[in-house]
């Protein structure tokens, strides 16, 4: 007898996947991209620091919700690896820029 709730071990194992693809790596990510975006900014760097730190709740937000809707598990993964690696190394490019001179 079924009530038409029951999910398969497969589908189970997605939706916990989406959920700490979104936990962990993805606020690894929108802190990577508040990093970069402080660097990045061409105003003071209180203001750069408070501005980016505000807008890490937005792109945290964002996401949370890219990785619910995009289809592919494959997509999220590479997708938010891929982008934490380019923002942490052009946060490094960046500092180390701003080093030199």
């Amino acid at each position: 007898m079924s009530n038409g709730l029951s999910m398969s071990k497969p589908g189970r194992w997605h939706i916990a996947s989406r959920v700490f693809a979104a936990a962990l790596p993805g606020y690894v990510l929108a802190n990577s991209a508040s990093i970069f975006l402080g660097l990045l900014l061409p105003v003071r760097k209180i203001e750069s620091v408070a501005t980016a730190a505000l807008l890490s709740f937005a792109i945290y937000t964002a996401i949370i919700m890219w990785v619910f809707s995009v289809r592919r598990l494959s997509t999220v993964w590479y997708g938010l690896l891929g982008a934490v690696v380019l923002t942490s190394t052009g946060s490094w490019w960046l500092l180390n820029l701003e080093n030199a001179a």
